[in-house]
């Protein structure tokens, strides 16, 4: 096992997936001193606000681990500086929206706050640090991240100790609704780097509460190129279950009914065969552009074009849930009242981002529609 000890860590990025990830390691981790650093003052106010109906992510029992663990071992700040020099260990935890400008916008992946996450853990880092990527990037950005520590690292070093980075990939696997049971029970944790005593550190934080056959080592690159074909599979089986509902009601089908008859074979399963108004969120669009633009860039447009239709047909089912509706009411909603049930992109969450409610609201409002839409959360 690793001869690194871990006693404090730091989390940059307060979000979707840093606030509950790092609220889950100090919980199984009391020993553990946890900080999560964010620029944004607003939000760690509320991941500090004392009513924890304010926590500004909605995520099943994250408040109850947050009355366990905050104030104890687990801190919410806007202190960078310390909070990166003090720690052992750092995870990267920040957006990696489209870019909507420049080379590659519309598919590329926007990396400007790891970049300048990787610059802040350089300038600021302490002895021996391992960094780990929490976030979703494009296959080989740890090279990038190494390069930023080692450059950046010489410029401000001159008459500091001596600093030394390892960069390991350790990809989330949460799903929106059901975070927290994710974290506390995963179907496997996935690390990879190539410092095996880095590894091991991270692995034996896992070791917890993660049964150790659920811990998948691999070096970095595959370790990043599977959290993007995973999002890209699941994607795909939203997308392919829809193609199936339109053949459903062209031919008098029940699409329940084959997602059932196909769902028994032990070789498919019967996760993601409910057909509706197709994936949203913040990742699986952003993640299969990313892919399609990889593919592009490594000279696989086949791969590219394969992987976008799945995006282009989860577009087409949002059109035409629109159409449908349109069909039903005898071609005119002008005037028209239409209850809008569920306006965030799936269950148990707050989050809006890419949600289908949104597009196909839009369309109905263009046609005059007038819309009363409640959502839980």
């Amino acid at each position: 096992m690793s001869s690194i000890k871990i006693q404090k860590i730091c989390c940059i990025g307060a979000g979707y997936v840093g606030g509950p990830t790092m609220s889950v390691i100090a919980d199984k981790c009391p020993d553990l001193e946890i900080r999560v650093v964010d620029i944004n003052k607003e939000r760690i106010d509320a991941w500090n606000d004392l009513d924890l109906n304010k926590l500004p992510i909605f995520e099943p029992g994250l408040d109850r681990i947050i009355s366990r663990t905050r104030g104890r071992n687990l801190f919410f700040s806007t202190e960078m500086e310390k909070s990166i020099s003090d720690a052992d260990m750092i995870f990267i935890s920040v957006n990696t929206p489209t870019k909507t400008k420049g080379l590659g916008a519309g598919q590329a992946s926007d990396l400007s706050w790891v970049e300048a996450s990787a610059r802040q853990v350089a300038k600021y880092a302490k002895g021996h640090t391992i960094v780990i990527e929490k976030s979703t990037l494009p296959v080989r950005t740890a090279q990038a991240i190494k390069e930023i520590l080692k450059t950046t690292d010489k410029e401000t070093q001159k008459n500091e100790i001596s600093k030394t980075f390892s960069v390991l990939s350790n990809p989330e696997f949460l799903a929106e609704g059901t975070a927290i049971n994710d974290l506390e029970k995963p179907d496997r944790v996935l690390i990879g780097g190539e410092d095996s005593d880095s590894i091991d550190a991270l692995v034996k934080i896992y070791l917890n509460w993660v049964p150790y056959e659920q811990i998948i080592c691999t070096n970095l690159w595959s370790s990043e190129l599977s959290k993007l074909a995973a999002n890209a599979f699941l994607a795909q089986r939203i997308s392919s279950i829809n193609s199936i509902s339109a053949f459903c009601e062209a031919t008098g089908a029940d699409v329940q009914e084959v997602a059932k008859a196909i769902g028994t074979d032990k070789r498919i399963g019967n996760q993601f065969l409910s057909a509706g108004p197709g994936f949203g969120g913040s990742c699986f669009k952003k993640d299969i552009l990313n892919l399609v633009y990889l593919s592009g860039y490594f000279g696989l447009p086949e791969v590219a074009n394969y992987w976008n239709q799945v995006v282009v047909l989860n577009t087409w089912q949002q059109d035409r849930i629109y159409k449908i509706v349109l069909e039903k009411l005898f071609g005119t909603v002008n005037g028209k009242n239409i209850a809008i049930l569920g306006f965030s992109f799936k269950a148990n969450t707050n989050d809006t981002r890419e949600s289908p409610a949104i597009r196909i609201s839009s369309d109905l409002l263009e046609e005059g529609a007038i819309l009363s839409i409640y959502d839980p959360k």
